[in-house]
């Protein structure tokens, strides 16, 4: 009976072995590694901005599939572990640390707004992980460091197109604005709008602002009305948008209204009130360039719904990593971030580069809100370069 006890051991040993190490043994036949490739990502899936995070995360989940059906890097397939931080900066700080403490994740992608994506920089330059940020416009965002970089252009430059915009192509001379006073996006895109509209000749007759969740903006419009504006400036989200548009038009201005893009979703969430509405963006959905050709059409057969700039960055996002990857013949946090530094590729949302500080050099375009039937759309209006 011993004996035999012995023989049983032994044997549940030796299975128990081989399973460690059949669980533990990622390399293909030929010495490479199979184990999927972990990208993190943080997300605004539910809450005020909700529209940005499932759009970049959609982008990013079709460019995953296109990947893995082609094989995957190297013949490792890409996954994406998705966290949601409702747009809410301390629950971004918490998908952060889950992503990296419990999923081992030293790549992500996030989140989407400035301030969401400010509140983890420290901790991602510190821990080593490569932090890409597919929509984060604040200036200040990659000053953290080198791990630190992003898909989009930068508030200044933003703000500038838009002045630029609206005297050059608009013909205005009488700017008003209207901003949230307590949101560091909706305050750089007004300095730097102002500077702009400024030095193209023009004069700003009215700066009124409000404070983050008001909803009631007709004693700041009333005085906007007064200044008799011929062009009204809004750099906020679509949801706040969408409410000021139509107090405005409600007062009788009835201006055009220029912002940012941080309109991306007003298709869906607003309605007549923004008609004459333009704004700088990352791409145009209607353009020619086969690249976005391309996306729109993939994205239109698995989403049903014409993708907003949101997840055209998305896209872009994971195909950067994937060329740094590539370059780098590692996984490696600091190998991938020296490669993606040396990024000089063409995307969806254009031709790119890095600066220095890990902004991208690239165009920006402006998209005009129209009607197709009694639908709300995006029709291109211009390329402004940089």
């Amino acid at each position: 009976m011993k004996k035999f006890s012995l023989i049983l051991l032994g044997l549940c040993c030796a299975a128990s072995m081989a399973f460690i190490t059949c669980k533990r043994d990622t390399r293909a036949p030929g010495g490479g590694d199979t184990s999927p490739i972990a990208i993190g990502g943080i997300f605004p899936l539910s809450g005020p901005v909700a529209v940005y995070g499932v759009e970049a995360r959609n982008g990013i989940e079709l460019a995953i599939e296109e990947l893995n059906i082609a094989g995957g890097i190297n013949g490792r397939k890409l996954v994406l572990i998705s966290e949601d931080d409702e747009g809410n900066p301390e629950k971004t700080v918490n998908a952060y640390n889950k992503l990296t403490t419990r999923d081992k994740a030293n790549i992500i992608i996030g989140s989407l707004t400035s301030g969401c994506t400010q509140a983890i920089t420290e901790r991602a330059q510190a821990q080593k992980v490569l932090l890409l940020a597919p929509a984060a416009t604040m200036e200040s965002i990659t000053n953290t460091g080198d791990y630190i970089f992003r898909a989009c252009f930068i508030d200044p430059f933003q703000g500038t197109v838009g002045g630029i915009f609206a005297a050059r192509d608009l013909g205005a001379t009488r700017a008003a604005v209207l901003y949230d006073n307590g949101n560091d996006y909706s305050v750089g895109l007004r300095e730097n709008f102002e500077t702009a509209f400024l030095k193209q000749g023009g004069t700003v007759v009215a700066s009124e602002s409000y404070i983050t969740g008001d909803v009631d903006f007709n004693a700041q419009l009333t005085k906007i009305k007064n200044a008799t504006p011929d062009v009204v400036y809004l750099p906020d989200y679509y949801s706040t948008v969408s409410l000021i548009a139509k107090q405005l038009r409600a007062q009788g201005i009835d201006t055009p209204i220029v912002g940012a893009d941080g309109w991306d979703g007003l298709t869906e969430n607003a309605g007549d009130e923004v008609l004459k509405g333009f704004y700088s963006n990352h791409y145009a959905s209607d353009s020619t360039d086969s690249k976005v050709v391309n996306f729109v059409k993939a994205y239109e057969a698995k989403f049903k719904t014409v993708p907003v700039s949101f997840a055209a960055l998305g896209y872009d996002s994971l195909y950067m990593i994937r060329d740094a990857i590539v370059r780098a013949g590692s996984t490696d946090s600091t190998a991938v971030r020296d490669a993606l530094a040396a990024t000089n590729g063409s995307y969806v949302t254009g031709n790119l580069t890095f600066d220095a500080k890990r902004n991208p050099i690239k165009s920006a375009v402006m998209v005009e809100l129209v009607k197709a039937g009694d639908k709300l759309i995006t029709a291109y209006k211009t390329t402004v370069n940089p």
